[in-house]
């Protein structure tokens, strides 16, 4: 895989096992979606009070997920971000049951905050114009691959999507879109393949 043109971690063990709770995910995101911002407006955009949002923030300044810019304004922090995007291999967490017991709540949480999205979108669609009623949405396909070949098509699918990241970027038309990968067995009633020996 090319090195990618924005800022990226692969999460570790440690940095699961912090990630992996209700408002820090939320914390992380929030910051990754609207940029730098103090406790106190992370609390009021997240409905929580500024003591919890800033315990929580320096749980993630601990492992790295977020960081204090040094640009608040007096006793106010303005933390952000320190990646744009964070990714992981579930085989990294082979060996640690903690850390794949938080993966398996983190993914949870990650696939309920889509329903929630995709439900708001939802709601509001026939309020859009009809081109981009037409252009969004959600689509399925079926392939049929190895391993091997689902990993070389992702990459493919990533490198399309890193042509348009910013295409639009200047044109009082273009909006952000949340855009997203799933792939999942088709048959699941079938038995899992072996392994290559």
């Amino acid at each position: 895989m090319s090195e990618r043109p924005y800022t990226h971690v692969d999460l570790t063990a440690e940095s699961v096992k912090v990630l992996a709770h209700p408002l820090r995910s939320r914390l992380l995101s929030a910051l990754r979606r609207g940029g730098p911002a103090s406790a106190t407006a992370l609390a009021a955009e997240l409905r929580t009070n500024s003591g919890a949002t800033s315990y929580h923030l320096r749980r993630l300044e601990a492992v790295g997920l977020v960081a204090d810019t040094g640009e608040g304004r007096g006793k106010e922090r303005l933390w952000a971000a320190t990646t744009q995007s964070h990714g992981w291999r579930n085989s990294a967490f082979a060996d640690d049951e903690d850390a794949r017991t938080a993966m398996g709540w983190l993914v949870r949480d990650y696939q309920h905050g889509f329903d929630a999205r995709y439900a708001q979108w939802l709601d509001v669609a026939e309020t859009w114009p009809e081109t981009w009623q037409d252009a969004l949405g959600m689509e399925e396909v079926w392939v049929t691959v190895t391993p091997e070949q689902l990993t070389a098509m992702k990459e493919e699918v990533e490198q399309v999507v890193l042509r348009y990241r910013d295409a639009g970027k200047g044109d009082a038309r273009a909006r952000r879109v949340d855009l997203y990968h799933v792939s999942m067995p088709l048959d699941l009633e079938l038995d899992p393949p072996e392994e290559d020996r």
